[in-house]
């Protein structure tokens, strides 16, 4: 058996509203790995980012500026091997995006974590899904994805992202469960996803009052073993 992992992505909304609830839900989650869309990305990024994963009790392993807001946070138990960055063409008119990749250690166990987070514009969107496609299928070994997709199940970004990869929330049942908005959800705009082999234990949209002060999106939560 390989390593046992949890893996948390979580859209934090640039940690515009309720900052200690925020780090709460994350604490209360116990993350071994956490992929953080709309992280610091602008002036003193470094330092933001540093002080975010200290209040959840992680530490920056990528991302950041260069991957535009992307940030994969880890605890001491992972090893971080290898980082690295992916931005998209920039559309005028609209935020440029990009996903960040570190390859990790769990126990001996490796794994490549990687975290994106799709255009708004739906002209835009699916060519950005074909680019992080594009990435994760020159990656050698096993493969774990959060994503905020801003997209749903049946949009072509969708199936561009999942085509032959583990969507961990329909292998568990839990394809009915919305992340987005907070309040009220009825969009399932965010997703993890892994590469076969890789065992998803369980899966689940975590809600409650603390989530509903901390961001605008729902965290999600995966259990896995890598190969």
């Amino acid at each position: 058996m390989g390593a046992r992992l949890r893996v948390v992505s979580y859209n934090v909304h640039s940690s515009r509203d309720d900052r200690d609830a925020l780090s709460r839900v994350v604490r209360g989650l116990r993350p071994d790995v956490l992929i953080v869309q709309e992280g610091p990305r602008r002036f003193r990024w470094r330092t933001k980012g540093a002080d975010l994963a200290h209040s959840f009790g992680l530490f920056v392993a990528g991302g950041g500026l260069p991957s535009l807001g992307n940030v994969i946070m880890t605890s001491l138990r992972v090893k971080v091997v290898e980082a690295w960055n992916q931005q998209y063409p920039l559309k005028p008119g609209r935020h440029m995006r990009g996903a960040a990749f570190v390859r990790i250690e769990v126990e001996g166990s490796p794994a490549t974590i990687v975290g994106a987070h799709l255009s708004t514009d739906d002209e835009e969107r699916p060519s950005q899904a074909r680019l992080l496609r594009d990435s994760l299928d020159r990656i050698d070994g096993p493969v774990i994805l959060g994503v905020d997709l801003n997209d749903e199940p049946g949009s072509e970004s969708w199936r561009i992202v999942h085509d032959g990869l583990t969507d961990a929330a329909e292998s568990t049942g839990c394809g009915g469960e919305c992340t987005f908005p907070a309040h009220g959800p009825h969009r399932r705009i965010d997703t993890l996803v892994a590469s076969t082999g890789v065992t998803i234990d369980a899966y689940r949209v975590e809600t409650g009052p603390l989530t509903l002060a901390a961001s605008d999106h729902l965290p999600i939560l995966i259990d896995v073993t890598l190969p």
